[in-house]
């Protein structure tokens, strides 16, 4: 969803590693211009073009998430998300005119890249996450497109044909290994104003947006020097801009659910600081053969039905019931274990969830991923 602008206020950290920040910090300059370009209004699109690096903005990131099925009968859900972040404007990290000849370094880069991976292990009730970070300088991460590959040391993602229909995913850590070919099944669909997605009221408070909701997927996982043959469902998400999130917005809710009819659900709930939702809040209802409708805030209704806390004392919602009436959507929400809270950089909850009760009136079942942001002390 929005995860990119907030985990950059995160790394300030760790931006060290990859060149200098902007006067006025890692996000303060952006917002308000500071060389990069601004998302103020919809733009066309074009694939697979769009697939690719965006430079010009500040941030951006490929996001995969789904579900898979085991030979055998598991259950696993999974994570991977790579993010770029610039320190400044291309033109300010790579002057027309070197700062002095012979000194420029292939070291030098303006682009720091993150990515997270993460396994949900139903039958072992384990869930496993990691973090990368690198400089995107001499080969250790970046992205080029055509075909995409975005990469950090031995994770990438990519696309292997010139229509961007066929992904290949791979990432590893702590006892687990993804390898999956995907195959599109659904073109992308612009999510919000034509894929001009706000965030705030706040001028440049808005993102480029579209998902292609319905994915299939197809490998291993290697669980303990085990491999496993899978197969299931995924959602990838694509987003980049220059902005953040207003000073009175504290994190989200974000929905992506895919039910067994065809038809699937993004949502994202944009929190504010006293506990009210953000009325640039909005998701995307996409149909059976493919076709969007955008969704306003109004027209979802979220109830939290029960809470999970970390060791820490933070308390996430654990538990929803989602409804759309306009669509007939009425369906209760649960994670397919408590603890999914990656403690990155940044810490928030993302997990694989189930879904069951009804979808245009009659009884449904799916699956889906929900991710919360803003709950945890950072």
């Amino acid at each position: 969803m929005v995860k990119s602008a907030w985990l950059a206020v995160m790394l300030t950290g760790a931006a060290w590693a990859a060149g200098p920040l902007p006067e006025e910090g890692v996000f303060g300059n952006a917002a308000r211009g500071g060389g990069f370009a601004q998302v103020l209004e919809p733009r066309a699109f074009e694939f697979p073009r769009d697939h690719g690096p965006h430079p010009e903005y500040r941030q951006e990131w490929w996001y995969v998430t789904g579900n898979l099925d085991s030979s055998g009968g598991e259950r696993f859900g999974f994570e991977l998300t790579f993010f770029r972040f610039a320190l400044a404007p291309e033109e300010v990290v790579h002057p027309a005119q070197p700062v002095a000849a012979g000194v420029e370094s292939s070291w030098r880069t303006g682009q720091i890249y993150m990515a997270h991976f993460a396994i949900t292990d139903a039958a072992h009730k384990q869930f496993r996450f990691m973090q990368k970070l690198s400089r995107g300088a001499v080969g250790l991460a970046g992205v080029r497109n055509p075909p995409l590959h975005v990469w950090i040391d031995d994770w990438s993602l990519g696309t292997i044909d010139p229509e961007g229909t066929h992904w290949t995913l791979r990432a590893a850590e702590r006892g687990y290994e993804l390898v999956l070919d995907a195959q599109v099944l659904q073109p992308p669909v612009l999510n919000g104003e034509q894929g001009f997605s706000r965030k705030s009221n706040d001028p440049g408070s808005a993102s480029y947006y579209y998902s292609i909701p319905r994915v299939a997927v197809r490998g291993r996982v290697v669980r303990d020097g085990k491999p496993l043959e899978v197969q299931g469902l995924a959602w990838v998400d694509r987003e980049w801009g220059s902005g953040s999130l207003s000073s009175a917005e504290q994190g989200w809710d974000w929905f992506a659910l895919q039910l067994q009819d065809g038809t699937a659900l993004m949502f994202y709930s944009l929190r504010n600081h006293d506990g009210s939702r953000d009325p640039n809040s909005a998701g995307t209802w996409i149909s059976a053969a493919g076709l969007s409708r955008r969704l306003a805030s109004d027209e979802v209704q979220i109830d939290v039905l029960d809470y999970w806390k970390n060791p820490r004392g933070d308390r996430y919602p654990a538990h929803w019931r989602v409804r759309v009436p306009t669509e007939g959507i009425d369906v209760d929400v649960r994670p397919v274990l408590a603890n999914q809270e990656l403690l990155t950089s940044a810490r928030y909850w993302e997990g694989a969830v189930d879904v069951t009760g009804a979808s245009a009136g009659q009884k449904t079942a799916g699956r889906g991923y929900v991710e919360l942001v803003g709950y945890a002390a950072q």
